[in-house]
């Protein structure tokens, strides 16, 4: 097998746009193969995987997943069976990490942590801000005395 072309996505297999997937679907011709490192990687559910495999297959193009080790193309049934067991399991497991992903984030926010950022500025340190603010203190000046961005102030001053 001789790779002519490598293409790359920087973005979630979970999104629907992907603009690597896409020229690579778009560079093939009939009798290529699309190489893809995993099938997980080519669709974001069983309905998506098997929608861009039939879509290579009216074009004539065979399709070979590396890590799973399956080649596909249009003549062969064993290739299409172990395809769809593959893609259902690929599904399964995208799902069990979007569970587990979503069970730890709930368990976090039971024990009071809601993730994100930690907070510039403490409650204390706002009463001290509105203090200096309205004694006239220069907002460029509080701001480099926290180490934060004028923005920054600004958004606790809005608060």
């Amino acid at each position: 097998m001789v790779v002519r072309k490598f293409f790359k996505d920087h973005i979630s297999g979970a999104k629907s746009k992907r603009p690597g997937l896409e020229d690579a679907i778009d560079f093939c011709r009939s009798g290529d193969t699309l190489v893809v490192w995993r099938l997980d990687r080519l669709g974001r559910n069983m309905e998506d995987l098997i929608r861009i495999v039939n879509q290579l297959n009216e074009n004539g193009v065979s399709f070979h997943s590396l890590q799973e080790n399956i080649t596909m193309d249009k003549s062969s049934s064993t290739g299409q069976l172990i395809f769809h067991l593959f893609a259902a399991f690929a599904e399964f497991e995208r799902n069990l990490i979007l569970e587990r992903s979503a069970a730890g984030r709930a368990a976090a926010r039971a024990r009071g942590r809601n993730g994100g950022r930690p907070e510039k500025l403490s409650e204390k340190d706002l009463e001290l801000l509105q203090t200096l603010v309205e004694n006239g203190t220069p907002i460029k000046s509080i701001a480099d005395r926290w180490g934060v961005s004028r923005t920054t102030i600004y958004r606790y001053l809005n608060k």
